[in-house]
């Protein structure tokens, strides 16, 4: 019978494999995520390696006893899992490459929910902090805009809001 125990130096790889990847995930360059989903896909790889047990016989019949052989689910699903990560990793890629001729770098900005929910945790750090004053708020909220649109002026609402255009009226007022 085969010994089906996982090596140990196998299951440290693929830790340290998926360590690094998800922490190259984290990150906001579409480079570093590429190499991200490269490492985990290769831990899942490694982890798939350690399920199917020590290496055996080929599996074929005839070739040699059933119990000599190896499994060969994990070696097909590893071959299946290559083969997703190549069509990922192209995509990425594409991405990354337009991305750098748009705007001649690679990391990706916040969005319109981003900026919300960062204005959100400032506005709970601040009800947290008792002397507090407006004028901090407003520091705050004003060092999380995006590079591409002008930073908003005080008191008005963000230019995407509901409702935040100014629609004039035929007497020259505000019809909002």
């Amino acid at each position: 019978m085969i010994d089906t125990s996982p090596s140990l130096a196998l299951v440290v790889v693929a830790g340290a494999l998926t360590a690094v990847g998800v922490y190259l995930l984290l990150e906001r360059s579409l480079t570093r995520v590429l190499l991200g989903v490269i490492f985990l896909s290769n831990a899942v790889n490694v982890v798939l390696l350690i399920s199917g047990g020590r290496a055996g016989n080929a599996p074929l019949v005839g070739y040699s006893d059933e119990e000599a052989m190896s499994d060969p689910l994990p070696q097909a699903l590893i071959l299946t899992a290559i083969v997703i990560t190549l069509g990922l990793t192209a995509f990425l890629l594409a991405m990354a490459y337009r991305s750098w001729q748009l705007n001649q770098h690679d990391e990706v900005q916040d969005d319109l929910e981003d900026r919300r929910v960062a204005a959100r945790a400032a506005r709970d750090a601040a009800d947290l902090r008792e002397d507090l004053d407006e004028l901090s708020l407003e520091q705050e909220a004003a060092d999380t805009h995006d590079e591409i649109e002008e930073p908003a002026r005080a008191g008005e609402p963000p230019s995407s809001a509901p409702g935040s255009r100014r629609v004039e009226t035929a007497e020259g007022g505000d019809a909002r």
